[in-house]
C-alpha cells in the first residue's frame, strides 16, 4: 500500500454515509491514546460533510481518513479538528496529506481567518508546525462560547473549567495568515472545484 492509491479529497455530500464510522474510528483512537476528545455525534459529522466542511480519504470505497473545519468569531477564526486515519493505513503519510488538504480548505473558505487546533496528539502538533502554526495560550484562541462549550463531551472537560478557559491539557495551536491566498488563478480554480462538490447533490 502507498499513498498514492489513496483519494484525500474534499469530502461530497453523499459521503456522509460514513459519519457513524468517523464517529467510532475517533472515539476509537482516542481510546487507545488514553486521552480525551470532545465526542460528536454522527449527524454532526454529516452536517460538516454536506455543508462542504471536511476532507475524506478513501482507498477504493473504504474510508480511511478524515478531518473537517468549523468557523468561529462570525469567521475570523477556524479550527481544524477530528483528524483521523484508519490503523491500518498509518505510517503512509496519509495524516500529513489530509491536514495539507483540510488546510487547503480552510483557506480557500476562509482566507483572512486565524486558523487553530487544540490537541493532545503530538504527530498533530508536528504536522501543525511543519504547516506555520505556533504554540499559543488559550487567550490568542476564540472566545466563542460555543466552540468552548463544545469541550464538554471531553473527560478533561473540569480541567479547562477549574482554570476558566486559560489552559487544560490540550495544547493551543494558532496560524495567523499574513495575507490571503496570494494566487487569484489558482484561489478562482480550487473555489470552482469546490462549488462543483457541493453543488453536484442539487
Amino acid at each position: 500500500m502507498t499513498l498514492q492509491e489513496i483519494n484525500v479529497k474534499f469530502a461530497e455530500p453523499e459521503e456522509a454515509k460514513y459519519s457513524e464510522q468517523i464517529v467510532n474510528m475517533i472515539y476509537e483512537s482516542a481510546l487507545q491514546r488514553g486521552t480525551g476528545i470532545a465526542k460528536r455525534t454522527p449527524e454532526y459529522i454529516a452536517q460538516k460533510i454536506t455543508s462542504g466542511k471536511s476532507v475524506v480519504a478513501l482507498h477504493g470505497d473504504r474510508l480511511v481518513g478524515f478531518s473537517y473545519i468549523e468557523s468561529w468569531g462570525h469567521g475570523d477564526y477556524v479550527a481544524t479538528s477530528g483528524l483521523i486515519v484508519d490503523p491500518e493505513y498509518r505510517h503512509l503519510g496519509l495524516a500529513g496529506a489530509i491536514k495539507a488538504k483540510t488546510f487547503q480548505l480552510a483557506r480557500l473558505r476562509f482566507p483572512f481567518a486565524k486558523l487553530f487546533s487544540i490537541t493532545t496528539s503530538l504527530p498533530v502538533m508536528k504536522l501543525n508546525s511543519r504547516m506555520g502554526y505556533k504554540p499559543v495560550t488559550f487567550s490568542e484562541l476564540t472566545d466563542d462560547n460555543e466552540f468552548w462549550e463544545g469541550c464538554q463531551g471531553c473527560r478533561n472537560y473540569d480541567i479547562l473549567q477549574r482554570n476558566n478557559r486559560r489552559m487544560c491539557l490540550c495544547t493551543g495551536m494558532l496560524y495567523d495568515p499574513q495575507q490571503p491566498l496570494v494566487n487569484e488563478e489558482e484561489k478562482k480554480s480550487a473555489w470552482a472545484k469546490f462549488k462543483d462538490v457541493i453543488t453536484r447533490k442539487k
